[in-house]
C-alpha cells in the first residue's frame, strides 16, 4: 500500500529508492548496493555456492517530469511512458516538489510528436512561482491506494506492486535454509525502453550465471483474468522467454496442491525479461494481471472510439499479490532440487515404450 502510493517516473525514481533504503536498514541479513546506473541490488549476507537467483522489478511508472515553469500558473512537462494521446488533454494532474508538497492542475495541450518524449502544458490551480524545479515529478491526480473487496486500486501498480512483492519474497526467503543465493535486482527507467535493465545486462551488474525471475504487472485479458492467481508469463508481445527456466517453474508449480496460478503469454506489452534474454541471461517472468493498464480506463473502447478517454487507478487482486509472494518463495526454494519428472524424461520414456514402431 505504501509503495504503490509513491510518485515515480523514469529517471526520477528517488522516492522509491529512498523507501527501499529505509526498509533495508530495518532488516537483518540483507545488504543494499547500487550499480553505476543507479539500479539497486539487494543481496543476503550469508554465503552460498549455488548459481544466483535474482527477483527483478522496476522502480518507475509512466509519469510526467517538469521541463520548465512558463509563468506563475503554467508548466511544461515531458511524459515518460506509454499512454495513448486521447488520455491527456483535460486530465487532472498532481505535481510534487522535492519536499513532497503537491500542486494540482489540468492539462491544456499535448505535443504528441515532441522528442524524446510527449510534451504537455498544464495550468495549475494556484501560483507556484519559484516552487517547482526542472525534474520534479507529476502524475495523474488520484486518491491514495484503497482495497475494495479483493482489489487494490492504486496510482501505480506497474511495477511498484512488483517491487513490493520482490522485497516481501526476499523477507521470507532470508529465513529459509540453503537460499543465501537469492537476491533482488530493482531497475530504473523501464517505461522508456528498459534502460536500466539493458545497462545492467550489458555491464553484468549480476553474473551471467544468474537465473532472473522478472516481475511485472501485465495488462489483463479475458483469458488471463484478475483474481485467478499469479501468472507464469511465458512471453510478451515481443518474444518468448527462457524455456528451461519457464518449464522448470511450471514443473514446480504443478506439484503445488490448492494453489491457483496461471501460465499465459501476456501479449499486452514487452517486459524486461525480453531484454535480459537478448543479452544471454536465463530469464523468465512472473506477473500479476493488471486492470487499467498504465492508468488507461476502457483502453479498447477508447481505441475503437466508442468510449471517452479517462484515466483511473491501476487495479490488481490482493489474493494474486500474496500468491505471487508465495510463488516466488516456493520457486526459489525448489528450483535447484531434483524433480521427479521433467519433459525430457517423459519424452524419452515414450520413445522407449514405442521404439519398436520405428524399426
Amino acid at each position: 500500500m505504501e509503495i504503490t502510493a509513491i510518485p515515480t517516473a523514469a529517471g526520477q525514481e528517488w522516492r522509491v529508492i529512498d523507501w527501499i533504503e529505509k526498509w533495508v536498514i530495518k532488516q537483518s541479513g540483507i545488504t543494499l548496493n547500487n550499480d553505476q546506473f543507479g539500479n539497486l541490488l539487494l543481496t543476503q549476507t550469508r554465503k552460498s555456492s549455488k548459481k544466483p537467483i535474482y527477483i527483478t522489478a522496476h522502480l518507475d511508472h509512466p509519469a510526467f517530469v517538469v521541463r520548465e515553469q512558463i509563468d506563475e500558473k503554467h508548466i511544461e512537462l515531458d511524459f515518460r511512458g506509454g499512454v495513448n494521446d486521447a488520455y491527456f488533454v483535460g486530465a487532472k494532474i498532481e505535481v510534487f516538489d522535492n519536499n513532497d508538497n503537491s500542486y494540482f492542475g489540468i492539462i491544456e495541450s499535448l505535443d504528441a510528436k515532441a522528442k524524446p518524449f510527449k510534451r504537455v502544458v498544464a495550468k495549475l490551480q494556484k501560483s507556484v512561482a519559484g516552487f517547482l524545479l526542472k525534474g520534479d515529478v507529476a502524475r495523474w491526480r488520484f486518491n491514495p491506494p484503497i482495497v475494495k473487496g479483493d482489489l487494490l486500486h492504486a496510482p501505480a501498480c506497474d511495477d511498484l506492486a512488483g517491487v513490493a512483492a520482490a522485497i516481501s519474497a526476499l523477507d521470507n526467503i532470508k529465513s529459509l535454509r540453503g537460499l543465501g543465493h537469492v537476491g533482488v535486482l530493482l531497475t530504473r527507467a523501464e517505461e522508456i525502453g528498459f534502460i536500466g535493465a539493458v545497462a545492467a545486462a550489458k555491464n553484468k551488474t549480476v553474473s551471467k550465471s544468474s537465473r532472473l525471475l522478472c516481475l511485472e504487472t501485465s495488462r489483463s485479458f479475458p483469458e488471463s483474468p484478475i483474481g485467478a492467481g499469479p501468472i507464469l508469463r511465458v512471453g510478451d508481445k515481443t518474444s518468448v522467454f527462457g524455456p528451461e527456466l519457464t518449464n522448470a517453474i511450471a514443473e514446480i508449480m504443478n506439484t503445488q496442491k490448492n494453489f491457483p496460478w496461471q501460465r499465459k503469454l501476456m501479449p499486452g506489452g514487452t517486459c524486461e525479461s525480453t531484454a535480459f534474454c537478448n543479452y544471454g541471461y536465463l530469464s523468465t517472468c512472473l506477473c500479476l494481471a493488471l486492470g487499467n493498464y498504465h492508468n488507461m480506463l476502457d483502453m479498447d473502447g477508447v481505441l475503437q472510439k466508442n468510449k471517452p478517454a479517462k484515466v483511473a487507478p491501476e487495479i490488481i487482486s490482493v489474493n494474486d499479490y500474496h500468491g505471487l509472494v508465495k510463488m516466488l518463495t516456493v520457486v526459489c526454494r525448489d528450483l535447484d532440487k531434483p524433480r521427479p519428472a521433467t519433459l525430457r524424461r517423459g519424452l524419452e520414456k515414450r520413445l522407449n515404450a514405442y521404439r519398436n514402431i520405428l524399426n
